[in-house]
Formats: structure tokens, sequence, C-alpha cells
């Protein structure tokens, strides 16, 4: 049976890679950008979800969970601006995720087959991220915290979730952050040399998304060139 997956973020990067790594197999995608819905607003999430239910026949068996945005919040910042930065931050990356996961859980419980979640948060939620991104790492620590316990509450439906935690990532954000950290500085924290390529990250979500087993539920995965070990 082709499998209906809902990929959010996936216009570039690491959800481009994700795309691209699922459609070798029998899979059918939806595949949403920020050209589709700003998840900003809170009643984005519902709107998606149901447009892309539309669009998979009534059924989705996969989400993932990869939209997110990394934005400087200088601790300095005026305080209506700070508190602003941040509450854009949890609602982009944790609470339009929440929604969407909320909607997958919903739709699969009492389902035979149950279904998948994949989360893509970050090495940020365990170790930390720079002062202008405590919103950032905040955002990503809750993304792993609530992948546990989903897998905690549904694994008897056959309700599995799985987060990945990339450390950097060869993309428009890394190269941002790159260029404004001093390169060189920051690959010496990398054991491997080298920062993550998409392609890695895509791979380890197409693993999770289609065969992983199901002992597995719960896990959170990294992908950080041994820069974070736990």
């Amino acid at each position: 049976m082709t499998t209906h997956i809902l990929i959010t973020g996936a216009s570039r990067g690491i959800g481009a890679a994700i795309a691209e790594a699922l459609t070798a197999d029998a899979t059918k995608i939806v595949a949403l950008s920020s050209a589709d819905g700003d998840l900003a607003d809170p009643a984005a999430p519902g709107t998606l979800w149901q447009t892309s239910l539309d669009r998979l026949d009534g059924r989705i068996d996969v989400l993932i969970n990869n939209a997110g945005i990394f934005e400087a919040n200088p601790v300095d910042a005026d305080d209506a601006d700070w508190l602003a930065g941040w509450e854009r931050t949890m609602q982009v990356n944790l609470t339009a995720s929440a929604l969407f996961c909320r909607r997958a859980v919903q739709h699969w419980h009492g389902r035979q087959s149950g279904g998948r979640i994949v989360n893509i948060a970050s090495r940020a939620a365990y170790r930390g991220d720079s002062p202008a991104h405590w919103h950032y790492a905040a955002s990503k620590a809750g993304m792993v915290a609530m992948t546990k316990t989903i897998a905690r509450g549904y694994a008897k439906d056959g309700i599995l979730a799985f987060a990945i935690c990339p450390g950097f990532t060869m993309t428009g954000m890394a190269d941002e952050y790159l260029a404004s950290r001093g390169g060189d500085k920051l690959l010496a924290d990398i054991p491997l040399g080298r920062v993550a390529m998409p392609d890695e990250v895509g791979e380890m979500a197409r693993w999770c998304a289609l065969d992983a087993p199901a002992s597995m539920t719960g896990a959170v995965l990294d992908v950080n060139g041994a820069s974070y070990v736990r």
C-alpha cells in the first residue's frame, strides 16, 4: 500500500532533502512550504492539515514536522520586541508542530494501522544555543519532550514518534550562522570536521518514517558529527 506522507517546511534544505529521500519509495507526498501558509498564524496548521488530507485522499500515514525558524533575539532588545521574538519562534517551531501532531494523533486514534510522527528538532535541545537564541533552543527542547510524550502515550495504538536532532547542517540557516560566528571556529568544535549535509538528515527521516522498528518509538537520533554526545 502506498504510504501517504505530510512534510512541513519542505521547500529547501532539510525539508527538501527529506522529500527527495522519500520519493524513491512507494509514497504519496504533500510537501508544504511557507507559500502554503504562515505557521505564525495559529489557525494555519489546522487548515493545512485538512487541505493536505484532502490532497492525500483522506489518509495521512506519516507526519514529518520540519518547518522552523532561526531568528536572533538579543537579550538587550526592547522588552516588547524580545517577547514578540520569543512568541513567534515558539509558535512556528513548537506550537505549530504540536497542532499538527494533535491532528495526526486524532486521525490515527483507533485506526488499526496507527501512524508515525518524525519531528526534526535540534542539537540545541540538549546543548543549548547562543545568548541570542534562547527561544530557539527552548522550542526544540519542547519538541523533543513532546515527541517522547506522544510515544509513551500512544504506542499501544500503533502511533510511533521519533525525533531527529541535527547539529549544524548545510542549509541557509547554517550558512548565515557560519558567516556570523566564523566558520573555522565552529568547525573546530565538530570532531567530524564538517557540518552535516541535508541528505544525511533526509535519510534518517526516511528511515524513521518507513523502516525504523516499532520498539524504537520515543527515540531521539543525533546527527551532529559528535559535536555533542550524550
